[in-house]
């Protein structure tokens, strides 16, 4: 019997982690991090369906913690199996899942010892830096287009998903009393967006899907008019004597970000003024990203050739000491601060936001998803007042959203690379998104002639 069973980001965003179930062998698809409020975050991150020595491998689409995140936790409990993912997702996740654990740990013990009112209301680390160590030495390094077998009769190959450095679409063949092939989308990227390669489009032909549906319900505005934006806003707050506060993610967002600004620099659509990346996490992910311009796009290796670097060599400031960041507050003069986390729930960005939030002069753009139940969401929605660090703090400053900015596929995308596959699926399994991108990402799959549509929930099984 083979089966698919979903139990992260079935019904939601975060989390991702999906099941297949085929003689005998259990495989995971990704193993996420779910990122949300406290109570429900540990309930979730503390649960598998499965015991993790019972499972024999994951295949990895790419490195962001919300499909990487828990592979700590896996091996916590006693997973010891291969993790397969290509080179760029292994470089990204020996730096991220240690940033993870780090900040699972620095969590813990600000709540312990400033929160907790006695030793009863302590809690510990969903993981720490030991568990993410074990971790590295299970992956295994994979080249994109090439047929790896992860058990008997039973391949992977990564293609390109265009989403963020390494990312890919699994296609995993199995070829046991009856071939089946399955594409598993990850999170599934957009053709003319910077640094990276375009996606492959149309995806191949197959008998099951399961796909992302982040931003089924829309379209994004051109990646092109978001630089000029990004530009207009940055003059704007400077004339107004502000500073300009992006939450970023570590990986992909943030290098997308700077290397718009090295452009609009060395183009002369901006003038040159103090920009700071204030995480040492985007840090050693840019260095990443200089080791694989394998991975670029015509256009960023020409800028790459021209310039020598495509990261604001020169321009840019990047920050790992700990005074250095809290000095960045003292700062008074116009200036771009880029941090993490992107949608605001830990890290250094929450510093920033802390003391800029209240002035009117300043801007908080935002430039990625955010989830529901994330501080990144309430920013968006204009609350009038936020919370951080347990505190209240009046949002006056301006907000801006640049959701053209995304990496994520968005409505015209599906119906152009997974249109022309729909009417030859036997069934495809719509996840990754909110009660409105479901149903949309199934009816793009529909209209195009796929016959049977799910919308898993958590913890559903399907044979397949």
């Amino acid at each position: 019997m083979i089966e698919l069973e979903f139990h992260g980001a079935a019904g939601e965003t975060t989390g991702s982690m999906h099941l297949l179930h085929a003689d005998g062998l259990s495989v995971a698809l990704d193993c996420g991090l779910f990122q949300g409020s406290r109570n429900e975050t540990l309930e979730k991150n503390l649960t598998f369906p499965l015991p993790p020595d019972k499972l024999s491998a994951v295949l990895l689409s790419h490195a962001h913690i919300d499909h990487s995140g828990n592979i700590p936790g896996l091996v916590r409990d006693g997973f010891t199996g291969p993790v397969y993912a290509t080179s760029p997702t292994c470089d990204l996740c020996d730096i991220m899942l240690a940033d993870s654990a780090h900040i699972q740990e620095e969590d813990a013990r600000y709540w312990n010892e400033n929160r907790a009112q006695r030793p009863a209301d302590y809690i510990k680390p969903l993981y720490t830096l030991a568990d993410a160590e074990a971790s590295r030495s299970l992956f295994r390094k994979e080249r994109y287009d090439e047929p790896v077998e992860f058990a008997p009769g039973m391949t992977a190959r990564w293609l390109e998903a265009g989403h963020i450095l390494g990312s890919a679409c699994l296609l995993v063949a199995i070829h046991l009393s009856k071939p089946i092939h399955l594409l598993y989308t990850g999170d599934f990227g957009r053709s003319g967006m910077p640094i990276l390669r375009d996606p492959v489009c149309p995806l191949p032909q197959v008998d099951y899907l399961i796909t992302e549906s982040t931003y089924a319900d829309r379209c994004h505005p051109n990646p092109a008019d978001m630089e000029a934006e990004l530009v207009a806003i940055i003059n704007q707050t400077r004339a107004a004597g502000g500073k300009i506060i992006i939450p970023a993610f570590s990986v992909g967002r943030t290098q997308t970000i700077v290397y718009y600004l090295a452009r609009a620099v060395a183009e002369g659509r901006l003038a040159t003024l103090p920009i700071y990346v204030d995480s040492p996490l985007s840090t050693g992910a840019t260095e990443i990203f200089k080791k694989h311009p394998e991975c670029y796009d015509a256009e960023a290796r020409d800028f790459w050739f021209q310039q020598g670097d495509i990261f604001g060599r020169g321009l840019v400031t990047y920050i790992a000491d700990v005074e250095q960041s809290k000095r960045l507050n003292d700062i008074k003069e116009p200036c771009v601060i880029i941090a993490s986390s992107g949608m605001c729930e830990a890290g250094r960005i929450l510093h920033h936001l802390k003391n800029n939030v209240e002035n009117e002069k300043n801007t908080v753009v935002i430039v990625g998803f955010q989830a529901q139940h994330t501080l990144g969401r309430r920013i968006v929605e204009r609350r009038e007042e936020i919370k951080i660090f347990g505190r209240m703090y009046k949002l006056l400053c301006r907000v801006e959203t640049l959701n053209g900015l995304s990496a994520h596929a968005d409505a015209a995308d599906f119906a152009r690379c997974l249109g022309p596959i729909a009417k030859g699926l036997r069934a495809a399994f719509v996840v990754h998104g909110e009660e409105r991108q479901l149903p949309a990402m199934r009816d793009i799959l529909t209209t195009a002639g796929c016959k049977t549509v799910h919308i898993p929930a958590p913890g559903q099984r399907f044979e397949l």
